[in-house]
């Protein structure tokens, strides 16, 4: 069993994204020269758990933070389990090994009245700017991953129902109601798609040329709306993900709704923005209190 077999498993049928491949393929390979170098052992069928735990210290003395050491310990522990289920180990030497305490960040987000105020400022008049227009919204009406936009379909959107048909990580499908504004943005650019394309891509988000669109592509748009339009230090698509999650939490939603829209497969991951409401909280608290 080589890494090749693992990661064609996890681009294939796990849907993992591109990025999220090359960081496993890495994470992999490290490891590997790792034990090759340090244990003069070549393969990862004949590991050993103290070989992993003689790495995980190696990223710790040389700085790592304990969130990226923790990473590299899934790619590891995902691997291992990979290997088990299909009967070339008979144990699974990362099994037992603890992940280190995570140092918690708050995720960044645009203010409501940035993206309030946006929805009514631009006129798009062309197609680039009807379609980077409508990225903008689909992030921030739906909360849905760059990888889950990409591969978004015509067929995927429900305009009867006002609803859209998610595909996440393990191809597991979600349903995200959207609300009129974002009804009217399709229903707009889908009318430009069509004058534009005789042959029309079934991809609903489509570049200038009408072809399947792709990460970078999908980057720079929503790094150019938050580069002008906030002052975040990051700019990235993921930031808009965190927006949705924050405001609605921040306007009464059920945190198990929001769970479900995101397509968190654990609570922990989506209560990291109930500290982003206590921090607001504390602010709302400091101005109005008279003893703030």
């Amino acid at each position: 069993m080589n890494i090749d077999q693992f990661l064609q498993w996890i681009s294939n049928e796990k849907r993992f994204s591109k990025h999220t491949v090359i960081a496993y393929s890495k994470d992999l390979k490290d490891f590997e020269g790792f034990i090759e170098l340090n244990y003069e052992q070549t393969g990862l069928l004949s590991v050993k758990p103290v070989m992993i735990r003689s790495w995980l210290v190696s990223l710790k003395e040389s700085g790592m933070t304990n969130n990226s050491i923790n990473r590299k310990l899934s790619t590891i522990r995902s691997f291992y389990h990979f290997c088990q289920r299909n009967d070339l180990i008979h144990s699974n030497p990362s099994e037992k090994l603890v992940s280190l305490k995570k140092t918690r960040r708050l995720p960044s987000f645009a203010s409501e009245e940035t993206m309030k105020n946006d929805t009514t400022e631009d006129t798009c008049d062309t197609f680039s700017r009807i379609r980077d227009r409508l990225v903008i919204d689909i992030l921030y009406h739906s909360g849905i991953r760059l990888s889950e936009l990409i591969h978004l379909k015509e067929t995927d959107v429900d305009m009867y129902q006002n609803q859209l048909t998610v595909t996440g990580k393990g191809n597991k499908q979600r349903i995200i109601p959207f609300h009129h504004q974002l009804k009217e943005s399709i229903r707009q650019y889908l009318q430009h798609k069509r004058k534009m394309f005789e042959q029309q891509e079934t991809s609903l988000i489509v570049t200038d040329k009408g072809k399947k669109p792709y990460e970078k592509m999908i980057y720079r748009i929503v790094n150019r709306f938050l580069t002008t339009k906030t002052t975040l230090e990051k700019a990235s698509p993921h930031v808009l993900r965190h927006t949705f999650a924050t405001h609605l939490l921040n306007n009464g939603a059920n945190i198990l709704a929001i769970k479900e829209l995101l397509g968190h497969s654990s609570l922990a991951a989506t209560q990291v923005y109930t500290h982003n409401t206590i921090e607001q909280l504390k602010k709302i608290h400091q101005q109005a209190h008279p003893k703030g």
